[in-house]
């Protein structure tokens, strides 16, 4: 990979001649005199005196200058770095200030780079990226230049012009791209590489300013990454309010955590055939002191970029647990608990040994605790340490849930390598099931499938009492959703099980030790 500190000097010679004409031999510029004295007289003197010190100046000022032409420009990829990149941006915004003309900054973010590092080497990297700066070098204008950021990070600064808009500004991105996605040969092997474009029109930045225009590119290239793969966007002020909130949201979240205002709602699951209770899933819940309730939408995509999904899982396992435990001693049995696992949570190689320490902390048996993960995850690697966890967590007696079944791309072979127990029928097979035939059939192959795998089945998404009536009879044996009740905080599941508990003529009481 590419070097971020100053390459050393070339050969010995180099150095030699910088440490014998450098500012420091300006200490020996009285014994130079002095000998010239001797030698030659009073002319010699003056000459030496006068001539020396602005020798030795002249040259400490060139030697440091080429230093910091050094330390701008990268020795791998031969490309200027961010102290380049941010001199260049303050001249050219003034030059456009001076005469109206405009300009526009460019950010490039190689995807999945490290990996292929990790696979080819540092070697290959450093190629990679020397060869992609001259592919971007070479669809450029002359004045426009490219800058590598350091990682797998490259900059564009476009040179001033009279007209550029924001479709001229799209159209270069798109080169950018497909430059980067072309094939490079290294070494007999074709390395393939995405990447997201973020860009900014300096027009478009909210002060024609060297700060606001980096950070608004910056801004632009995260909402790129966040989006689908190798995507490109641009900056709007209304991107730049968006993050505002964002960034906003974060730091509320941070300290939601903290305080406990995130905490876990508890939905209810029944049977369709009995209408008891098989359990409730344990959903993440933010009541703000001054926005009041923020939906899972908005702030768990703000936890997840600030790396803070862990400590929410932890906040929810942990109430859930206590929940469990509470309908315990109040009489309720709740047969199990279903809690969602992030992709984050099920990597922590900790997990499976954090989770029997919670159990045996509340004395509940593993069985009464649903893990419930996405198809996305069941369907990567059985290598991986997601993979490793959820084996370890059956192993040990967890169930395991799929969620939001039909949705992503699981197979059979995947469902049965998890030990998967029950299917979550995803909402979009369940809204007007009653009323249209397609989703009748949908839920049905669902359902058999299912059935011949040895899995229980459970819908989500139920508002109507006419899906209700429908699912139970398609076969699916478990419901949850609006039509049974809403998510609701622990202090409120209490009355509302009493309740369902007489409209059925009596739920299971719970008879000694939790098991």
């Amino acid at each position: 990979m590419a070097s971020k500190g100053r390459p050393a000097p070339n050969t010995k010679r180099y150095a030699l001649r910088s440490w014998l004409l450098g500012p420091h031999m300006l200490a020996f510029v009285p014994a130079f005199a002095l000998g010239a004295f001797w030698v030659a007289g009073e002319l010699a003197l003056v000459t030496v005196a006068l001539g020396l010190p602005m020798i030795f100046l002249l040259t400490g000022t060139l030697n440091e200058a080429r230093e910091t032409r050094l330390r701008e420009v990268d020795a791998t990829t031969g490309l200027p770095m961010l102290d380049r990149l941010e001199a260049d941006v303050e001249k050219t915004l003034l030059s456009c200030a001076q005469d109206g003309r405009k300009t526009a900054l460019f950010y490039i973010q190689l995807e999945e780079f490290d990996p292929l590092v990790q696979r080819y080497g540092q070697i290959a990297g450093g190629t990679l990226l020397q060869r992609l700066g001259e592919r971007f070098r070479a669809i450029l204008r002359e004045g426009d230049t490219v800058y590598w950021l350091g990682g797998a990070r490259y900059a564009v600064l476009l040179a001033p012009v009279p007209h550029f808009e924001l479709e001229s500004a799209v159209q270069l991105a798109a080169r950018l791209q497909s430059a980067a996605e072309e094939p490079v040969s290294i070494e007999m092997q074709s390395l393939y590489v995405n990447c997201a474009i973020g860009c900014c029109l300096g027009a478009r930045s909210p002060e024609p300013t060297k700060s606001s225009l980096l950070k608004s590119a910056e801004t632009a290239l995260n909402e790129a990454c966040r989006n689908t793969p190798s995507s490109i966007r641009t900056y709007s002020r209304e991107m730049g309010e968006t993050t505002v909130r964002r960034e906003a949201l974060m730091k509320d979240a941070f300290d939601a955590l903290d305080n406990g205002e995130i905490a876990p709602w508890f939905q209810p699951q029944t049977s369709t055939d009995t209408g008891r209770v098989t359990g409730f899933e344990a959903l993440a819940r933010w009541q703000h002191p001054k926005r009041g309730t923020v939906t899972p939408a908005e702030f768990l995509p703000a936890l997840e970029d600030s790396g803070q999904m862990e400590r929410l899982g932890e906040v929810i396992l942990y109430g859930a647990l206590s929940a469990l435990k509470s309908w315990d001693q109040s009489g309720f049995f709740v047969p199990c608990v279903a809690v969602n696992f992030s992709a984050e949570e099920l990597r922590n190689p900790r997990l499976a040994e954090k989770i029997r320490w919670d159990l045996d902390r509340f004395d509940l048996a593993p069985e009464r605790l649903t893990i419930e993960v996405l198809e996305t995850i069941v369907a990567g690697s059985p290598e991986d340490a997601a993979a490793r966890n959820l084996a370890a967590l059956a192993q040990m007696g967890c169930r395991i849930d799929l969620d939001d079944f039909g949705t992503g791309h699981a197979s059979i072979t995947a469902i049965r390598r998890f030990q998967i127990e029950r299917i979550k029928i995803d909402r979009s097979f369940v809204t007007r099931v009653d009323k249209d035939q397609e989703q009748q059939r949908m839920v049905s192959a669902i359902q058999t499938m299912a059935e011949r795998l040895g899995l229980e089945t459970l819908a989500e998404g139920v508002e109507t009492a006419g899906e209700h009536a429908m699912l139970g009879q398609l076969g699916c044996a478990h419901v949850q959703g609006y039509a049974i009740a809403r998510p609701m905080p622990f202090e409120e599941t209490l009355g509302w099980l009493q309740s369902h508990n007489a409209s059925l003529g009596g739920l299971p009481q719970i008879r000694g030790k939790s098991a």
